[in-house]
């Protein structure tokens, strides 16, 4: 079962389209102090829009800490988390996807194919490459 603890929110922020059945999605920044639902794998996260704004209103988004996600993929725990081309949790495999963005770790697992997953987020860091010692 998805849950949520302590949150570092980002004051100030607006939703910049309608997000109204994007709760928990994964959101980046459009505009200054505007966000939107992540489009590409590639995109660069901001954090986890915890209400559901229509345009134009308060965005309420979880820039650190423990939230749910919204995942359209079964997920297991510890995995490293990141944006699909829909806004939804994504498995990140380091030193693979070398182009996309690591926004956390799930905590919980789901087996079902779309539902809610629990991680730790933080910042949005690249995928590196691996590199040789």
């Amino acid at each position: 079962m998805a849950f949520e603890g302590s949150q570092i929110c980002i004051p100030g922020l607006i939703a910049g389209e309608d997000m109204t059945a994007a709760q928990y999605y994964i959101v980046k920044l459009s505009a200054a102090n505007t966000v939107i639902v992540c489009d590409a794998a590639t995109d660069v996260p901001i954090g986890v829009l915890q209400n559901a704004p229509d345009d134009g209103e308060a965005a309420t988004v979880c820039a650190a800490g423990v939230t749910k996600i919204s995942s359209n993929e079964a997920f297991t725990f510890g995995w490293l988390v990141g944006t699909s081309s829909d806004g939804q949790a994504d498995r990140k495999i380091w030193a693979t996807d070398t182009t996309e963005y690591i926004i956390g770790q799930a905590i919980t697992a789901s087996a079902a194919a779309a539902g809610l997953i629990t991680a730790y987020i933080d910042c949005a860091v690249p995928v590196l490459a691996a590199t040789s010692a």
